[in-house]
């Protein structure tokens, strides 16, 4: 089977630096970087006493790991507006948390060298476990102020309605 179907005089594969994260229907400005979506499995190994020494193997639970989205410092509030949902220190008592709409389901976008959609994956039920405003300041270093949001969640797929894409000549 070719690698690519629709472009099958495509032997390279995607470059990992043309993507798009949205929730709530809304592109994510300036994300520069999206950490792996992972999951691992467990493994469970199980032997019967009459077997000789050797061990069967099943899976167990699977477990996502959480995503790790960067960007750049600006006055785009689209991070901390969802931290806050986690925990607000401004809330009263009781309200710290917004149990309505601290979940989201986010879409990560991938896109070829042309900027055309080539893959998508759905993201469900994530929620910021870690939200860092401000980096480290350094008056000696020369660097981007960058923050960060972590995301918990519980699964991913990928959007098979996305199709590849017929790539321009």
């Amino acid at each position: 089977m070719a690698e690519f179907t629709v472009n099958p005089q495509r032997f390279d594969p995607y470059k990992n630096f043309k993507f798009r994260v949205k929730w709530d229907g809304k592109y994510i400005a300036g994300i520069s970087k999206v950490s792996p979506l992972r999951r691992i499995t467990d493994v469970l190994l199980c032997r019967d006493g009459g077997s000789q020494s050797l061990d069967r193997r099943s899976p167990g639970l699977t477990a996502f790991e959480p995503i790790t989205l960067e960007r750049g410092r600006t006055h785009d509030t689209a991070f901390e507006d969802w931290a806050e949902k986690v925990w607000s220190f401004d809330a009263n008592t009781g309200a710290e948390v917004a149990l309505k709409s601290f979940r989201k389901d986010i879409v990560i976008e991938f896109r070829n060298e042309a900027g055309q959609l080539a893959l998508a994956f759905n993201v469900y039920r994530c929620w910021p476990s870690a939200y860092t405003a401000l980096p480290e300041l350094d008056a000696n270093a020369e660097a981007i102020a960058r923050e960060t949001l972590v995301l918990q969640h519980e699964g991913w797929a990928r959007d098979t309605d996305v199709r590849e894409p017929t790539e321009p000549s």
